[in-house]
């Protein structure tokens, strides 16, 4: 009986652990390919966008998700070398659409030796997005869509998956525990 049930809770823990190992990911854990914060265009143009709002949290880092509304420091890392020799400028605009939505925040195009832009804008609760543009032949363009202050309910959903099935598998296994001959002989011999 107690072999039947270290079996049955190894089978369910290793049911539990696949399920749910790929559920949490923080954004500064990630391989850099992997990060839902890089931008790629083509084989090596890449930029990178962190969010932060130090009046609420001053060490968190963001990148689609912005918790509060209020003051947006926006960060955009030129990954690629060649992005810092042509001028690259972004707008945020309340909606998705570059040209017919209202611009929250425009930073002209401008050279960044660094590899860095730096802005600030204030969000109030609601969906955006965030075009980076530079000036090149093909032009480059990347774009990010923030959701400012809203529930995203599909990632409450992913992330309850693992312990719903964990839940549902832990009861299921009781269940069946509890109408095993072996339970049912055992208890009825306490109750004598």
């Amino acid at each position: 009986m107690i072999k039947q049930v270290m079996q049955g809770g190894v089978s369910i823990l290793t049911v539990v652990m696949a399920l749910y190992c790929g559920a949490a990911v923080a954004h500064g854990k990630v391989a850099m390919e992997e990060d839902t914060c890089m931008r790629r265009l083509g084989d090596n143009s890449m930029v990178h966008l962190s969010a932060y709002q130090p009046q609420h949290e001053p060490s968190d880092q963001y990148c689609t998700e912005i918790p509060k509304e209020g003051d947006t420091f926006l960060v955009v890392d030129l990954v690629d070398q060649a992005l810092r020799d042509i001028p690259i400028g972004i707008r945020v605009v309340k909606g998705t659409s570059e040209v017919e939505d209202e611009t929250v925040t425009y930073l002209r195009p401008s050279y960044h030796p660094d590899g860095v832009i730096r802005g600030e804008t204030s969000l109030d609760q609601g969906l955006y997005t965030v075009f980076i543009t530079g000036e090149s032949v093909p032009p480059v363009h990347y774009q990010y869509p923030l959701r400012v202050k809203m529930v995203n309910y599909a990632n409450i959903f992913r992330a309850s998956i693992g312990p719903l099935i964990a839940m549902l598998l832990l009861t299921l296994f009781a269940y069946k525990v509890m109408k095993s001959k072996r339970m049912q002989n055992w208890r009825s011999s306490r109750r004598s």
